[in-house]
């Protein structure tokens, strides 16, 4: 029997809580019934009530070759045939951790997760165990999974719904974790120097993605190597996001800022779940079997997880997208503003690299409502018109290589339309 959204959001409802099995999906903050999709191809979405969307969300970065890419489809159906796990060491985990240690700098040694949570849980660990140090540092805004001790001021999620922290975490479990503005380089020297002697690593997202697109001067991210290096503290980028998107090395390639671990996901996985942390040989040694660092994981290493993701990491090497992902993305914010200009709406378009997202345009008091009630107007009148961007004001988008100029022109033109309407309303 053929149901409508709402329907089958009612019966998710019924047997998951909220309806989703991650917070963002469910629309609670730009309101309405959630997406439910079939399928994907390209950059494209097609829902279960029929409908086809250009999607800037990309399971949220994941898929920079956009939705089923062929050679994808192609390695997973060879792969599938051989079985979907094994529990037993396998070839394809060491291409997959060749492919990330010849293309990111600062990794000598990667171990392999099944998200990124996971990577971040276990490198903060890891630097812990090094340094014999136990504080953290980590910035307003970011987000780092959700790992108890992490789950402070964070982005995404939870500023999407208003909830600052998580319920369920004892203060005993952030006592430990100091969070400070992101780019204040008074406060992040003072908060170094007060702490530096229990405070084991600095984690960050060298481009924050979670709470609105917020870029850093590369001289801020040296000044914060130099304080590390001052004060042996471990330097921890976490690059779930901006890996294997900024460009082939990350973030830290794009800066030439070497961290001394780096955690990753999203792309690595070719859109299948998956996590990986690494660093300097002399760190990593300290995980077990090899070290008294433990971790593991029944579905670490999963070979269909690792089949996409060595594809995936292949076609980038091979191919070098990123000069024309970061021209098109450049064009759309472009042409985005000027529409938003031209209808005087409240929002302007950021963007840096593939990585798009909106911004308040008017720095008043009150402005954080005025953002959310416009980002949530515009969000419903773009998904009318068959565009679907992250339902979240402060996620980023992406774009893909999927999107060619004819899904740019696209949506500019179905912009235009949604902005229109809502001036009509």
């Amino acid at each position: 029997m053929e149901r409508n959204t709402q329907q089958m959001f009612e019966l998710a409802r019924h047997f998951i809580p909220g309806g989703v099995n991650s917070p963002v999906r469910s629309f609670k903050g730009v309101g309405g019934s959630p997406l439910f999709t079939r399928k994907g191809k390209g950059p494209h979405i097609f829902s279960e009530e029929g409908n086809t969307f250009i999607d800037f969300c990309l399971s949220w970065g994941a898929l920079i070759l956009g939705h089923a890419h062929p050679i994808i489809v192609k390695d997973l159906q060879d792969a599938v045939k051989q079985g979907t796990g094994f529990g037993t060491a396998t070839r394809a985990e060491t291409e997959l951790a060749r492919l990330i240690v010849d293309a990111v700098p600062s990794i000598d040694q990667v171990r392999l997760t099944t998200s990124g949570t996971e990577a971040v849980m276990s490198a903060i660990r890891l630097a812990r165990a090094y340094t014999n140090k136990n504080k953290v540092l980590k910035f307003s805004g970011a987000y780092h999974g959700h790992a108890d001790h992490l789950l402070t001021k964070c982005g995404s999620g939870a500023a999407t719904l208003d909830i600052p922290d998580s319920a369920g975490v004892p203060e005993d479990f952030s006592r430990h974790t100091l969070t400070i503005p992101f780019r204040d380089a008074e406060i992040l020297h003072h908060t170094i120097e007060k702490h530096h002697q229990d405070l084991a690593a600095v984690i960050l997202e060298p481009i924050q993605g979670n709470h609105g697109l917020n870029v850093p001067e590369r001289k801020y991210l040296a000044t914060l190597r130099e304080l590390c290096d001052t004060y042996k503290i471990i330097l921890i980028f976490d690059e779930v996001i901006t890996g294997f998107r900024i460009s082939y090395g990350g973030a830290q390639q794009y800066f030439h800022i070497s961290p001394d671990l780096t955690c990753l996901g999203k792309i690595i996985g070719g859109g299948l779940p998956v996590g990986g942390y690494g660093g300097k040989r002399e760190i990593m040694k300290l995980l077990a079997p090899e070290g008294a660092v433990y971790q593991a994981g029944t579905l670490a290493g999963n070979p269909l997880a690792v089949t996409a993701g060595i594809s995936t990491l292949k076609w980038l090497k091979e191919h070098h997208p990123y000069p024309i992902l970061s021209k098109n993305t450049g064009y759309l914010e472009r042409e985005c503003n000027q529409l938003l200009q031209k209808y005087h709406y409240p929002l302007e378009v950021h963007s840096h690299s593939s990585m798009w997202g909106f911004k308040n345009k008017r720095n008043k008091e009150g402005a954080r409502g005025v953002f959310l009630l416009s980002f949530n107007q515009l969000f419903h009148a773009l998904l009318s018109q068959g565009v679907y961007i992250s339902p979240s004001a402060w996620e980023v988008n992406f774009l893909s290589t999927s999107h060619t100029q004819k899904e740019v022109s696209q949506t500019l033109d179905k912009l235009e339309k949604a902005l229109k309407k809502i001036k009509e309303e």
